[in-house]
């Protein structure tokens, strides 16, 4: 049998256009969740206890195949350098990694659930890179938002000391808040309105503090919420502005429009994003 030249074997293995390409997609990702599967069940111990030895053979045979998969990678790749820096890059050889370095170090194994980041190639087999527009709409929202987020989160930050110390000078080492770093982890699941109850404050001045510390994230709860929404809904706004009537030459039309809402013309298609 002969082995395919290079340039059919990164059409297959970096392509989704050709059917090979698609299949080869389809089969790694079903591969990546079966040895995910494995990891999951080998955590289980009664099923380590009577199948280890089948589970321990399994994983080793996946890291295989794995590596020989990122060697071909390798080997293909137009750019090799550019491959090993990428984000796929990376996460491929970071998949593969954890076994062998489980030889030194057992507890490395653990690391193997990264390669649940691989099913992220299922992107691009389900072509869901025509929604790139309205990912970069998100993108431009949050980075647009993020000085009020550090800004808001920076506050929070001082209000959970502020409660947490409090509630260390108020309640004491008596009632379980034995240390500052302790009491401020009590005001960050208290503020988050998660409450595990591991520990609560006794006094009737600390309950005050803590019925405060709750009505005050309710308060904040939805405060990063609004700041990315108000920017959200700026971005698509401007997203439909950019699409004006040839007719009538009014914006304001969604992105799967055929026809404008305002005279009924025909609406030119909208382009496609930079770089598809």
């Amino acid at each position: 049998m002969r082995w395919p030249d290079k340039a059919t074997l990164y059409t297959v293995i970096f392509g989704t256009e050709t059917p090979a390409g698609r299949r080869f997609d389809i089969i790694l990702i079903v591969v990546i969740l079966l040895s995910i599967s494995v990891l999951f069940i080998d955590s289980i111990a009664s099923v380590r206890a009577h199948y280890g030895g089948v589970l321990y053979w399994l994983e080793w045979g996946f890291t295989v195949l794995f590596t020989l998969e990122y060697a071909v990678r390798v080997y293909c790749a137009k750019k090799r350098l550019g491959y090993v820096r990428s984000f796929y890059g990376i996460v491929d050889i970071l998949a593969v990694l954890p076994t062998y370095l489980a030889v030194l170090l057992p507890g490395a194994s653990l690391l193997l659930m990264i390669r649940l980041l691989r099913v992220m190639r299922i992107f691009r087999v389900m072509k869901l890179v025509r929604y790139a527009d309205e990912e970069q709409i998100l993108w431009r929202s949050l980075k647009q938002s993020r000085r009020k987020i550090t800004v808001f989160f920076s506050s929070l930050f001082i209000l959970v000391t502020l409660f947490g110390s409090l509630l260390y000078a108020v309640e004491g080492p008596e009632y379980g808040f034995t240390s500052i770093p302790v009491s401020i982890y009590w005001a960050v699941v208290t503020i988050t309105t998660v409450g595990f109850g591991d520990i609560t404050p006794q006094t009737p001045l600390g309950q005050a503090i803590a019925t405060l510390t709750m009505l005050l994230g309710y308060a904040i709860i939805a405060v990063p919420t609004g700041i990315i929404t108000a920017h959200l809904g700026r971005e698509i706004q401007r997203h439909r502005d950019q699409r004006r009537c040839p007719q009538c030459d009014k914006s304001g039309h969604e992105e799967d429009a055929d026809f404008c809402k305002y005279c009924g013309g025909e609406l030119e298609e909208p382009h496609p994003p930079t770089g598809q």
